[in-house]
Parts: structure tokens; C-alpha cells; sequence
């Protein structure tokens, strides 16, 4: 056995808060070998990104550590800066969960990586840009020697995430730490990912601690489970015996709550002949206007879609297909170049902004990426009252009352309402932003990937939540997501997307069970399975197909 690359041994992690110390993880334990790769998964909140977040001692001012971490025989804890500069980027390598927090808005992605580059190798400009261009061909971003000249924000979430996985495997690191890397990617781009990282594995004989609550990449990656709930392991075991043979209560109801594609219950909706559509999308096409010597670039092409009071329609596609710009068009963030748009009957296709007010308290939306959603200076309380105080709805104790309300709708503690966004989780950051969404009952919500954040288990208590609120209040809902598997719970229709045209609409099982178009078979065959046996299958015959 080669010397383990990764060696941690009681160590744990604390937070002071409001003049206490809370433990956030404990007494951990572990170790990663070179070509071996170990999976941390558990709730949100439950230490994952606190352990890999104080393995690189990236951790905030307010938090303490003991113990001992060693990478490549170097102590991490209590390490000296110019040590841990050495290490980072080059030793050790780290995909954060959030790329539009993690990136920095004033660079372009090629500066970034070619910074990276430069830092850890003797490199002229020529030559790291040559290298830049190669790692985003390699992570399949669209037209890479482009995309090298563009900022974070003129990215979608999907193309983000892979500009930050090529930066992070610039320097070939022996070890990578993967924190939910695959959360904002479609499965077809998930699954080119996953050949990457197994590749890195393979060819550098890398290790890979990986943090994820997705279980079916955990089956398609991990050699070992490590489990945590509340700060403390509960189980650690291989992946056959984790899955297979679970023995702690917490690790059999996690599994129990991955949701598997094919096997949802039916959904139908009854409308009535006298129903107009909540939300009705005609022709339409969406275009991003000339700007300076960037050409006008069209987004969605065409488009057409009906939904109806009380109906649930699945938007899916790759990234960078148009789907989260049909979604903001939808409640006028984004103007339309032709066709029509209407919300509850009002035609919003070249609505002003104060003709937009009064019909935006019909809507609500959930953003993608919580992080940069949610006001930093702001409580979380008052981002989730913000929009009903504004709307005139209530003030003083009625408001406080309703924020309360809100907060246990999406299972977060009351007392949570005067903690800052920074304070939360990824997970806990979105449900903040689902009760905001759903402050006003509006008639139209746009959910943009909102269970991209949520371990499996949250998920499924979400899943339940939202499907409970629009049966009880009937609000349409475009669900915009790229897991075909929480699509399949939720949608009576599937719309699927690509390259900014409508390429298959229909209903949930005619879509997920006899798709007529290639590219919604390949959508549908790359969704990834909890069975590492059963995925091991799946990913040998991808690769021979190739």
C-alpha cells in the first residue's frame, strides 16, 4: 500500500457564535489513499463542507481547529501562509459549491485559470493561455477560445461550475476535493465530468475526496462512503457495503429518500374548458443585445408553452440551453425580442417596468444559486418579509408572524431569521430562498434548479412541501432542473430543451418512457442510477459507444 495522500486523525472543527462555541464537526477520522476516492455525504449542515473547507484551512476567522490533517505529509493545521500558498492549487485542488461566489467577478474565466497556471509553474502568457483553452475543452464549455474572454456572469450556472473544475485541475493535483461538483450541471455534462474525474484518477493516480448529496455520482465515483449527521460520523464503509448493506438507521433512511427515475407515481391534471393558462409563451424569441464589439447572441429561438392553474411543467435540457432565460423572461426580468408573453391574462411582451409591478405579485422565483440571490447585509428574515412588506400585505407583529411561518414551512428554525446569509449552508441558503419565493402565494412560481443544493433527504421533505403548497393553493409552476428524477416526482409534463429551441413536449411518461427525439434518449439514458454495480454497467457502455 502506497503512503496515504490524505491523513486525518481527531480532527475538529468549532465556530464562535454569539459568545458560545458550536461544534460543526468532531473527532473525525480518516484516510485517502492516491487512485482512491472517498465520499462524505449526509444533510446539509452536517460538517461536509466544514471538514474539506478546514482540510485547506479555508475556514472563517470565527472558527478554531484541533487535531491533525496531513496532505502529503504536510500538517495543514495551524500551517503558516506561505505553506499553505504552496500546497493549494497545486497539491491540493479545491471545486467549491458555488462558482459565481467562488470565481471573481472582475476577472474573465482565462485570466483565472491562467493565473492558477502561472502561479505554481514556470509559464509564459502564450503558453498558459494554449493550457487555459485545453482545460476548457476539456470540460466541454462551448466555444472554449471565446468563453476564455468572458466574466463569470456572462455564464450560465452549468458553464460556471466546469470553468471553476478547469481551474481546478490545471495543476494535475494529487488531491482534489470536489464539493458538490456536479450540482449545477445537466446529467449529460455530469456524466462527461465524472469520465474526467475518473480519468484524473486513473492517469495521475489522484486522490478524491468528494461531497456530494447526489447518490447516484457517490455510486458512480466513490470507493468509500464516510456518513455524517450533526457534525459526527455515523458510518464509514466501502460503497457496496454502504449501499447494499447499510447498518445505522440515519444511512438506510438517506438512502430511502434518493428519489430513482421511473418509479413515481402517476400525476394528472384535470383542467377545466373555461382555464386560461397562468402563463402562456408564444413564439417567442429571446436575444442578449449588441454590445460593444459582442454581437447580439440569441438565446431561445421560437419558443411556445402553456401552463395551467395547478399544473407542474419540467424544464429540462443542458446547460446553456435557454432554460433559466425562459425562466426570468417569464416574469419580465428579461425582455423578448418577438412574440408573446402573457402572465394571468396580461400580455407583459413590451410591458413597462411600472406596468410590471402590480403583475410580478402573481410570481415568484427561486434562483439557482442562493448565494448571490440572497442580500449579504441583510437578515434572512428580512429577505424572506422584504417582498410582502413591500407589497403592503402586512407590517410590524403580522409580518414577523408571517416570516415565522414561512421559515417552518421549509424546515429551518425560527431563530434562524437574524442569521446572515454566510451564516447558513448551501442547502439551508436555498430554502431561504423558496420561502421568499412563496412569501406572496403567487399564481406562477419559476423554480430554477431549486433542489440543486439539497441533500437527498431535504429534498424529499421539499419535494412532499411543494407538492402540498400547489395542491393547496394551485399556483402554476415552471420547475426548471436538470434531475430527470425529481422531474419525474413533481411534473404532469416534461418541455425539453436544446441549443435555445423546444426539441419535445408532452406528457410525463410519454416523455420519460418513449422519447421520440435523440437527443431527449441521450438526456434520459445519462441520468446516473444509486447502484454502483448497476452504474459501473452504465458508464462501461457510455464509454464503448463513444
Amino acid at each position: 500500500m502506497s503512503e496515504p495522500v490524505l491523513k486525518v486523525k481527531n480532527f475538529t472543527v468549532e465556530f464562535w457564535v454569539d459568545g458560545v462555541w458550536y461544534p460543526a464537526a468532531v473527532d473525525m477520522n480518516f484516510e485517502l489513499n492516491p487512485g482512491r476516492v472517498l465520499a462524505i455525504v449526509g444533510e446539509s449542515g452536517s460538517g461536509k463542507s466544514t471538514t474539506a473547507l478546514g482540510i485547506v484551512n479555508l475556514l472563517s476567522s470565527n472558527a478554531r481547529m484541533s487535531g491533525s490533517v496531513k496532505v502529503k505529509g504536510q500538517e495543514m493545521v495551524g500551517a503558516r501562509p506561505q505553506v499553505l500558498r504552496k500546497f493549494r492549487g497545486k497539491e491540493v485542488a479545491y471545486i467549491f459549491q458555488e462558482p459565481m461566489t467562488a470565481l471573481n467577478p472582475v476577472y474573465t474565466i482565462g485570466f483565472q485559470i491562467v493565473e492558477t497556471l502561472r502561479t505554481h509553474f514556470d509559464m509564459g502568457p502564450k503558453e498558459a493561455r494554449a493550457r487555459a483553452v485545453e482545460l476548457l475543452t476539456m470540460v466541454d464549455i462551448p466555444n472554449p477560445e471565446g468563453s476564455f474572454d468572458k466574466y463569470p456572469h456572462q455564464l450560465s450556472g452549468g458553464q460556471r461550475q466546469r470553468a471553476m473544475i478547469a481551474q481546478s485541475l490545471a495543476c494535475d493535483p494529487g488531491l482534489l476535493i470536489a464539493d458538490e461538483p456536479t450540482t449545477a450541471l445537466d446529467v449529460t455534462v455530469q456524466a462527461e465530468i465524472l469520465d474526467l474525474m475518473h480519468n484524473l484518477k486513473n492517469k495521475l493516480n489522484s486522490a478524491i475526496l468528494l461531497i456530494t448529496h447526489d447518490m447516484g455520482v457517490v455510486a458512480d465515483m466513490a470507493d468509500e462512503i464516510l456518513v455524517m449527521k450533526d457534525g459526527y460520523v455515523v458510518e464509514h464503509g466501502s460503497s457496496e457495503q454502504i449501499f447494499n448493506k447499510p447498518t445505522h438507521p440515519y444511512t438506510k433512511e438517506l438512502l430511502g429518500a434518493v428519489p430513482m427515475l421511473g418509479t413515481s407515481a402517476k400525476r394528472t391534471l384535470t383542467k377545466e374548458k373555461a382555464q386560461a393558462p397562468v402563463l402562456n409563451i408564444e413564439n417567442v424569441t429571446i436575444a442578449y443585445p449588441k454590445r460593444g464589439r459582442v454581437p447580439e447572441f440569441v438565446a431561445v429561438k421560437d419558443f411556445s408553452l402553456e401552463i395551467f392553474p395547478g399544473e407542474i411543467v419540467g424544464l429540462v435540457g443542458e446547460s446553456g440551453s435557454g432554460k433559466t432565460t425562459v425562466g426570468r423572461a417569464a416574469i419580465g426580468l428579461l425582455p423578448i425580442k418577438s412574440g408573446k408573453l402573457e402572465i394571468v391574462g396580461k400580455d407583459i411582451s413590451k410591458a413597462t417596468q411600472k406596468e410590471l409591478f402590480p403583475i410580478r405579485r402573481h410570481t415568484g422565483i427561486v434562483f439557482q444559486d442562493p448565494a448571490s440571490s440572497l442580500n449579504p447585509r441583510l437578515p434572512i428574515g428580512e429577505s424572506i418579509g422584504e417582498p410582502i412588506f413591500l407589497a403592503g400585505l402586512a407590517k410590524g407583529e403580522a409580518l414577523n408572524k408571517r416570516v415565522e411561518d414561512l421559515l417552518e414551512q421549509v424546515e429551518l428554525p425560527r431563530s434562524y431569521r437574524n442569521r446572515f446569509p454566510h451564516e447558513l449552508s448551501g442547502g439551508q441558503r436555498q430554502r431561504v430562498g423558496i420561502a421568499r419565493a412563496l412569501a406572496l402565494t403567487p399564481d406562477l412560481l419559476i423554480a430554477d434548479e431549486p433542489t440543486s443544493a439539497l441533500d437527498v433527504s431535504v429534498q424529499a421533505r421539499f419535494l412532499d412541501l411543494l407538492l402540498d403548497l400547489q395542491d393547496k393553493l394551485k399556483f402554476a409552476c415552471l420547475f426548471i432542473s436538470h434531475d430527470l428524477a425529481v422531474v419525474d416526482i413533481l411534473a404532469h409534463r416534461i418541455a425539453v430543451m436544446q441549443d435555445g429551441r423546444l426539441v419535445e413536449v408532452g406528457e410525463r411518461d410519454a416523455i420519460l418512457k418513449h422519447a421520440k427525439d435523440p437527443y431527449t434518449q441521450r438526456l434520459i439514458a445519462a441520468v446516473p442510477v444509486p447502484n454502483p454495480e448497476e452504474q459501473r454497467k452504465r458508464r462501461e457502455a457510455r464509454l464503448a459507444a463513444k
